[in-house]
């Protein structure tokens, strides 16, 4: 999950209330659909410019934004995240030349960015902390917050090396309520759970949302807790390239079975599991199996 537009606001020293309100408007408008939701995701690349339905041009236009171009990261395996650039109203818009040599760099900035994720500590290297709740009302604004939700604030978004401003934190959570609110209400809408990097954390955490209501119009709780084991596998598999089968050699591993009956229940032979192992070890950098598990469950 992106913050999308709403950085502009952040970056830009702008105040709170711009990035709060791109957020919102992105994500309960169709701006939505045509940036960052399933229309987006089918293309390559874009070019924004402002037009007179589009409620967060309107207000990105009062701060001299004239033009916009995003890049989705995308290859074989799939989509790793997007750029946005954004030039002033002073400033030629962006044309398809822009957007063609814009488009040559996608396979460089994915790989810049896996090795950002995955060149941090594998293993954990702070204590996970108990589960917290943010709890968002049907306004989407913040309606309580638990004592172990504002410690798993500080630590993911306020640590002393790159601070980010608390509006952060609660603009995320008002994200992930929409965008939970819209899966319940549409299945085929993205399933909304944010994964943050121990690059920037000191170990993988995660946040999803859950409707405390059958028909999506009501609260919502946004659970904020360390990512490990089944919940964590599939985002580390996909991060550090782990395939299939060696993921499933990774899920028997951290159940506790030996390499003898993850064997047997593969049909193969000690060896290819063991090939398998070798192999997650060169891709993640662990040590051993002991490393390889201490990543994954701790």
């Amino acid at each position: 999950m992106g913050m999308g537009l709403a950085a502009f606001s952040f970056w830009h020293g702008h105040e709170t209330a711009l990035g709060q309100a791109l957020v919102r408007d992105s994500h309960l408008t169709a701006n939505f659909r045509s940036r960052g939701g399933a229309a987006f995701a089918d293309t390559v690349a874009g070019i924004s410019a402002p037009h007179r339905e589009d409620t967060s041009w309107q207000l990105l236009s009062n701060y001299g934004l004239g033009s916009e171009l995003r890049l989705l990261l995308r290859d074989s395996r799939g989509v790793w995240g997007s750029v946005g650039l954004a030039r002033s109203q002073e400033k030629q818009p962006f044309q398809r030349d822009d957007l063609r040599r814009a488009d040559r760099l996608v396979p460089t900035l994915i790989g810049a960015l896996r090795r950002y994720v995955t060149t941090g500590p594998l293993t954990p290297m702070v204590s996970a902390l108990p589960a917290g709740v943010i709890v968002i009302g049907p306004d989407h604004g913040v309606k309580a917050i638990s004592t172990e939700a504002r410690d798993w604030i500080q630590l993911a978004w306020l640590p002393k090396h790159h601070r980010l401003p608390d509006w952060i934190a609660v603009a995320a959570a008002e994200r992930l309520s929409i965008d939970t609110q819209a899966h319940l209400r549409d299945p085929r809408a993205w399933r909304p759970r944010v994964y943050a990097p121990p690059t920037s954390v000191g170990r993988w955490i995660t946040l999803h949302g859950q409707a405390l209501d059958e028909d999506g119009t009501g609260d919502v709780a946004i659970i904020v807790q360390a990512a490990s084991g089944a919940l964590l596998i599939p985002t580390f598999c996909d991060w550090y390239g782990i395939t299939a089968r060696e993921r499933q050699v990774l899920e028997s591993l951290s159940t506790g079975r030996a390499s003898k009956e993850i064997a047997r229940q593969l049909g193969v032979a000690v060896s290819t599991i063991n090939d398998h192992l070798k192999a997650m070890f060169r891709k993640t950098g662990a040590h051993g199996r002991d490393e390889l598990l201490a990543a994954i469950t701790n």
